[in-house]
């Protein structure tokens, strides 16, 4: 989530017109994350986000996420509703944009994690895999390791702003994912960013997700080494330290609703290896490229040189779960 789209009271009216949601009383941009533009909108009994899809989201793909959480909730899997208009359509242009309307998720993020939030987190993570089993749609990941590959080839000599070393970390690490790659895992779809703040809790239990827009069709673990890299490091200062009592409360909790095949196991070491590079490629790419005028917190890249660097020295399943 982020700013890079400004509205006006003009565009309210025109939403207002278009969708059966009351009257909006007041409409806030969000700040927090990276990819596309959200406002929170407030009628008399409900709220609802407003997202304008910016950069890499493709037009081509939004059907697949509103069609996902649409079935999701009839899972009753908790996240955001996407809300039809008069039209019957999902979807609206807002400043020439393809905009979308979906429910608002009650609860919050948590600032810190415990060990026993990644048991529940895990062991709702699972859930939404068997749920999303049932659900008969398909998207590519947009984040695959060939699509890391030109975002990296892109940066180019840029990489220097960030760390002197960076570019031989990223492609050697890039070349030891795609020699190691593991075939044949168990598939289905994936939220594919699940980060500390897509995670909402209520009343200090897990109450559910929102901002599917990497939701994709890969490796179910490949969904676990993304959650051990965003919610399993603690930092000191400026220091990530790997926490293994919540990688492996993550693991029990996935494990407790759906088994880890052996090859899944054998796998996640580079999973995860795979997890921290296509961060630290995206966040580099976006560190060196956002728009100024941009109203968005950047995230820092060099969080995941400290992670990638503490993964290399990882070989087995054992060090992420005894």
């Amino acid at each position: 989530m982020a700013i890079y789209t400004k509205i006006t009271s003009k565009d309210i009216k025109f939403i207002e017109k278009n969708y059966n949601l009351g009257k909006i009383i007041s409409f806030k941009g969000i700040k927090k994350g990276i990819e596309n533009t959200n406002y929170l909108l407030k009628t008399k009994n409900k709220n609802f986000i407003l997202t304008i899809f910016e950069k890499r989201v493709q037009v081509k793909d939004i059907p697949f996420f509103m069609k996902l959480m649409d079935k999701l909730n009839h899972y009753k899997i908790n996240c955001p509703k996407p809300q039809k208009n008069k039209r019957g359509s999902f979807l609206i242009k807002v400043k020439n944009k393809t905009a979308s309307i979906v429910s608002f998720v009650e609860g919050k993020d948590k600032l810190k994690l415990a060990a026993k939030d990644c048991y529940s987190i895990g062991k709702n993570i699972a859930k939404f895999h068997r749920a999303s089993k049932k659900i008969k749609l398909y998207r590519k990941n947009s984040m695959s390791l060939n699509e890391c590959k030109k975002i990296l080839n892109k940066i180019g000599n840029k990489y220097k702003k960030i760390n002197s070393n960076l570019n031989i970390l990223m492609k050697n690490s890039y070349l030891e994912v795609k020699n190691k790659w593991p075939k044949n895992l168990p598939h289905g779809i994936i939220h594919g960013d699940l980060f500390i703040d897509n995670i909402f809790f209520k009343k200090n239990k897990f109450h559910g997700y929102i901002d599917f827009y990497f939701a994709c069709n890969d490796f179910l673990v490949y969904e676990i080494a993304i959650c051990i890299n965003a919610l399993c490091f603690d930092k000191k200062g400026r220091k990530f330290i790997f926490n293994k009592q919540k990688s492996e409360n993550l693991i029990m909790g996935y494990s407790k609703v759906r088994s880890l095949t052996k090859n899944e196991k054998n796998s996640l070491n580079i999973l995860c290896k795979r997890a921290a590079l296509r961060y630290l490629v995206t966040r580099s790419y976006d560190y060196l490229n956002t728009p100024k005028n941009a109203i968005i917190k950047i995230k820092d890249p060099k969080e995941y040189i400290q992670k990638l660097n503490i993964l290399n020295k990882f070989n087995s399943f054992k060090n992420y779960y005894s």
